[in-house]
């Protein structure tokens, strides 16, 4: 028997469990929402075979509907879901790379990349060990890294100044239902980045002014040079 106050994670399991749906929730670890014809080219199946997946997904609470006029794009529901799907990927056996251009891809990623709607690979790592490090970010006394729904970190006076240059007001963003910081362990570094309210805030910031762009596959990012110097110059961040 089940434990009475346990979750049942075999439904879950169940709908990742298809390559199909598993490769339209990852390519929509972007963010960013996709119609159904562009899931089912990334799956490689028919729009229609596309169509029931997308049924089973939005009948599971994995993904959501955006309406734009007479269309529908789909999105990952949360960041709890995208979560899921980065954590699994530390357990996965890697995709075999069969391509110079897949491995440029992988190589892209793991520098810098979206994971939903914060910043992750060697560049989201290292700009969240140069927060914590220069005292930017602190862990929230009432609160542990892995509790659901509270803050596992806070921002000093040093940092809100910090996060104001690039445009990011802190009370705004801790005033949003989201959590509102925490940390992903990175699939590719190993290593936490910052996520949360906080993590997307700084991220679109960064998007914004410049210090990033987006790259040729989905959720790549690319440094750009202004990038590099305005994360030494406010964060204490090399890369």
């Amino acid at each position: 028997m089940p434990e009475p106050y346990g979750s049942d994670i075999a439904p879950v399991a169940a709908l990742l469990a298809d390559r199909a749906r598993a490769a339209m929730l990852t390519v929509l670890l972007d963010g960013r929402p996709l119609s159904a014809g562009e899931l089912a080219r990334t799956a490689g199946v028919s729009p229609a075979t596309a169509s029931s997946h997308l049924g089973k997904l939005l009948d599971g609470g994995l993904v959501s509907v955006v309406k734009q006029g007479r269309h529908r794009y789909y999105r990952l529901k949360g960041a709890e879901v995208a979560s899921v799907i980065e954590t699994l990927s530390l357990i996965s056996p890697r995709v075999q790379v069969r391509s110079l251009r897949q491995s440029r891809q992988a190589v892209a990623l793991g520098e810098a990349r979206t994971c939903y709607d914060h910043l992750a690979g060697r560049a989201g790592v290292a700009l969240f060990d140069a927060m914590i490090t220069r005292g930017l970010l602190e862990p929230a006394l009432d609160a542990v890294a892995d509790e659901p729904g509270r803050s596992a970190y806070e921002v000093s006076d040093k940092g809100e100044k910090s996060l104001a240059s690039i445009g990011v007001d802190v009370a705004a963003v801790r005033a949003s239902r989201r959590r509102f910081a925490g940390h992903c362990l990175d699939w590719t570094e190993r290593r936490p980045h910052l996520n949360g309210a906080l993590g997307a805030a700084v991220t679109a910031g960064m998007i914004e002014y410049g210090w990033f762009e987006r790259g040729r596959s989905r959720r790549s990012l690319l440094l750009t040079e202004g990038g590099r110097t305005g994360l030494a110059d406010v964060f204490g961040c090399v890369i």
